[in-house]
């Protein structure tokens, strides 16, 4: 059987179509989304009441999650000992050697997305209603859209709480530290993606950075807040000073140390 112009025309456009791809959501961009929600969360976290104090970090309830997500117990233990660190608390190996101990739950990691198509859906009706009458399979409809949007989102939420180790009185608690990430991805007349979120440095097309526009984390990088944040790169000190000073610290240590005496025996 042969086509006609119009049924030629519309194969033609059909198989143009189809040709056209889409960009899914990979596990790298989820991994990225959830490790900056919970860096965001444990940033909200403010350990300065239990500075120069000796602290024990109770993971108890942090429990480890079986998945294939890289992002889990171990990051977000991690990243609590980081910034007790950096809050100028004094770490301690076992609950035993320390005075206080700090004990840390998850209540939320995980992630959702968001697909809207502006347009029509792809569909094999037509294909399937051209083979009941004719011998010649026409091709399924691909989807046909004006625009397109794919969205995800990842929260995290982590609540601390301090007591002494001895008395078991209360000293303090975090409250509900609360964050969440986002990634964006858009699509105009088959054009894009345009990618925009709290994981990209700059907006972006086509993974081609755009000058013009700056991202929400772009804007917060720039703003450098006075506090020293997950995502700063900073130095605290050089291990060469660190060693000199805790050299020069014991030497001066054993300069102050005084022999005991002994005392004479006295003859009756």
């Amino acid at each position: 059987m042969r086509l006609d112009a119009r049924q030629t025309i519309l194969l033609t456009f059909l198989l143009v179509a189809a040709g056209c791809g889409t960009t899914q959501m990979r596990t790298g961009t989820e991994q990225l989304l959830l490790s900056d929600s919970v860096d965001r969360t444990v940033d909200q976290l403010d350990f300065a009441v239990l500075a120069g104090r000796k602290v024990f970090l109770d993971t108890t309830y942090v429990k480890p999650v079986k998945g294939v997500m890289f992002v889990n117990s171990d990051y977000i233990i991690s990243a609590l000992r980081q910034k007790l660190t950096t809050s100028g608390c004094l770490i301690q190996d076992s609950k035993e050697a320390a005075d206080y101990v700090l004990e840390a739950r998850v209540g939320a990691l995980g992630t959702d997305s968001l697909e809207v198509t502006y347009g029509l859906p792809a569909s094999t009706a037509i294909s399937q209603a051209a083979s009941v009458v004719s011998s010649v399979p026409l091709p399924a409809i691909p989807e046909i859209s004006v625009g397109k949007r794919n969205s995800a989102l990842s929260t995290s939420k982590i609540v601390v709480f301090a007591y002494h180790r001895e008395t078991g009185t209360p000293v303090w608690q975090s409250g509900s530290a609360i964050s969440k990430s986002d990634a964006k991805d858009t699509w105009v007349m088959g054009a894009g993606p345009l990618q925009r979120g709290s994981i990209y440095d700059n907006v972006r097309f086509a993974d081609l950075k755009i000058p013009l526009f700056r991202s929400r984390r772009q804007k917060r990088l720039d703003a450098r807040p006075t506090p020293l944040t997950m995502a700063d790169s900073h130095q605290f000190t050089h291990p060469a000073v660190l060693e000199q000073q805790l050299a020069d610290a014991h030497a001066e240590a054993e300069l102050k140390v005084v022999p005991a005496s002994h005392e004479e025996v006295k003859e009756e």
